[in-house]
């Protein structure tokens, strides 16, 4: 592995090194994103935000917002494999938009990247409504990862106001217990709507990618349209897709 650039600034460490042909960002010793066009699965966490998606007919991921843009690794997967009309990224981290940009190849005509804070973005947010909402808030502390948001009733509420109907909210949580947490809040704003939650799991990493979705998707779906990758992709089928599904009642 090489280190190709590297900064410090505010007392944050930045590093983008090559792994064979992935392009991968460290900030604080924490891993946030990795790219290879020729494997834009790659059994990292960063997957499990982009695998909802595949739960929708293609037709109708037309517009994406993803809260905390990291290296733009998401951002890659969608314009590469559904390519959207548009994804919006919102991200508090001048340094990631910069890597994002240079080192990872996030230039797509499609894409809108914002440097903000995204809960105060999302207040003030007068726009079109999306079809997919991403929420992968995290800060470092002690070079672990933690999350920004509560994901309380009041949360839930602003995300879902930005959220066309039959639209999937996809939230990252530090993990299990944090996901079926926040369980109570997200059933409060349903307003009698019979959504249903699918659970993420990566083995190597302890995150649960939580999917709010509405009850018509079906997991064969997701395993159909995740083979056409497959077999369009022959890097990402030699590794595997190492990720775990469940329905959470």
């Amino acid at each position: 592995m090489a280190v190709i650039w590297q900064q410090v600034s505010a007392g944050d460490h930045y590093e983008v090194r090559t792994a064979g042909n992935s392009t991968r960002l460290y900030k604080n010793r924490v891993f946030h994103s990795q790219w290879n066009s020729q494997r834009p699965l790659s059994n990292g966490v960063w997957d499990l935000l982009f695998l909802p998606a595949l739960f929708l007919p293609a037709d109708q991921v037309r517009r994406v917002l993803l809260l905390g843009v990291g290296g733009g690794a998401v951002i890659n997967q969608f314009t590469h494999l559904l390519a959207p009309d548009k994804i919006v990224g919102v991200e508090l981290d001048a340094t990631h938009i910069d890597v994002a940009r240079r080192f990872f190849g996030v230039k797509h005509k499609s894409v809108e990247l914002h440097h903000a804070d995204a809960i105060d973005w999302l207040h003030k947010y007068r726009g079109d409504k999306f079809d997919i909402v991403i929420e992968d808030l995290f800060t470092e502390e002690n070079g672990e990862p933690i999350r920004v948001a509560a994901a309380d009733r009041q949360w839930f509420s602003l995300l879902q106001k930005h959220l066309n109907p039959g639209g999937a909210l996809v939230i990252n949580f530090e993990d299990p217990t944090q996901m079926r947490a926040s369980a109570g809040a997200y059933q409060a704003t349903l307003s009698g709507r019979k959504d249903v939650r699918y659970q993420f799991n990566q083995p190597s990493y302890g995150n649960s990618v939580c999917a709010f979705m509405a009850d018509s998707v079906s997991p064969a779906v997701l395993r159909s349209r995740l083979n056409q990758v497959l077999a369009n992709y022959p890097a990402c089928r030699v590794q595997g897709q190492k990720f775990r599904l469940r329905r959470v009642v």
